[in-house]
């Protein structure tokens, strides 16, 4: 299964002291070197962890998928084309978030998401949509155009019990769905090395984006370790599907 490893945490820690250490750049290169099959960041409009060079070094660097995580707004957009990405996935931001809170606001926001997706396609760019687990905005990202979409499991990975089964039943049901509507489906939130076994097992997800439980282990074992860790509980658990 696909992993990839988002490295914000990484330039969160650096921008705690506005200094130079540590590089996400470098970062990355030793998240590949533990088997990641490619790198996320985000660039966020307030610039609170990635900076807008180390976009640019990441593009420069990084020799798989390289995903973009950034708001659908006119700055942003601008910068994916000239950057050029693999991939640009699109969510939703609040200013005073201490991270992303949900999926993206797929009614409210249908006709400029249709919009912001047409712009970067014209730049050659495939997009994935941030969702919720939900049918309706499974349906509504197939009507806008995008080509992936991530399911948000946030609410999965914060749930216990009976109400941790009914969220992941809910990701299971949206997965099937986007997959018959032919968008190529990933998850990611929240999940750690406790529960990235569940998520991994569903059937019809392609890939898993995830970065906090990642580095916070690698503050402890190293990126390289933490990165290989991750990537044998993904194997695992794709062992497992269909049994």
């Amino acid at each position: 299964m696909f992993l990839g490893v988002n490295i914000d945490h990484v330039a969160t820690v650096r921008e705690a002291r506005k200094t130079f250490e540590p590089d996400p750049v470098l970062a990355a290169g030793l998240a590949l070197l533990g088997g990641a099959d490619g790198i996320t960041v985000h660039l966020r409009e307030d610039r609170r962890h990635a900076q807008d060079r180390d976009v640019r070094l990441l593009r420069e660097v990084v020799p798989c998928e390289l995903n973009l995580e950034m708001a659908a707004a006119e700055e942003m957009i601008r910068i994916a084309r000239e950057v050029r990405p693999d991939l640009v996935t699109l969510v939703p931001e609040k200013r005073r978030e201490l991270t992303t809170e949900g999926g993206l606001d797929m009614i409210g926001q249908k006709a400029h998401l249709k919009e912001s997706i047409r712009k970067i396609h014209d730049a050659g760019i495939p997009v994935s949509l941030f969702i919720n687990p939900h049918i309706m905005d499974v349906d509504l990202a197939r009507e806008v155009d995008a080509d992936m979409v991530e399911l948000h499991t946030g609410l999965f990975a914060n749930a216990e019990g009976k109400k941790q089964h009914e969220e992941l039943h809910r990701v299971m049901e949206a997965a099937k769905v986007a997959g018959k509507q032919g968008l190529t489906v990933n998850a990611g939130h929240g999940l750690n090395y406790y529960n990235v076994a569940q998520i991994a097992a569903v059937e019809g997800i392609r890939g898993l984006y995830i970065g906090h439980s990642i580095i916070a282990r690698a503050v402890l074992v190293g990126i390289e370790r933490a990165v290989r860790e991750m990537k044998g509980l993904l194997a695992g658990a794709a062992g497992k599907k269909g049994h």
